[in-house]
């Protein structure tokens, strides 16, 4: 470490935005945790309803897609899903290849539930909803980048 360099502030822990932004969300799903803990849901498998209720059915590859997940990763959490009863997956009508996912009677019900979701987040982080939404969009330049 040499004390001239004025680098070696930018090589300091604090100053690193990927440890800013990996503590921030793994603080972010703890604030989730007790939430979702009444709907049965893990963060993971609340994403998978939230994208669900406002399309649904879908195409495998195309959640995985718009939760940047591999399908490969995303398969189990929709099997946990379909096992708990909220969500059916069969052979799309158009083209028996792809898998269609859709909502059962209970997981299209459970989105009445889920509605008080983002009030008890706001909650228990003391922002307003304009401070939510200028903290999403200023993560939004990094939300649709995928790893090469």
């Amino acid at each position: 470490m040499n004390a001239d360099d004025p680098r070696d502030d930018l090589l300091k822990l604090d100053n690193q935005l990927c440890f800013a932004v990996v503590t921030a969300a793994r603080n972010v799903v703890a604030i989730y945790r007790p939430i979702l803990e009444p709907l049965g849901l893990t963060h993971p498998q609340y994403l998978v309803m939230l994208a669900l209720w406002e399309s649904s059915p879908r195409a495998l590859g195309e959640l995985a897609e718009e939760l940047a997940m591999e399908p490969a990763t995303l398969s189990p959490l929709i099997g946990r899903l379909q096992t708990q009863g909220l969500v059916s997956r069969g052979r799309s009508a158009a083209d028996a290849r792809v898998l269609a996912l859709g909502l059962t009677p209970a997981g299209a019900a459970l989105r009445e539930r889920a509605l008080d979701v983002p009030g008890q987040v706001m909650a228990a982080t003391g922002m307003t909803p304009e401070q939510v939404a200028a903290l999403r969009d200023g993560l939004t330049p990094f939300a649709g980048r995928r790893s090469p």
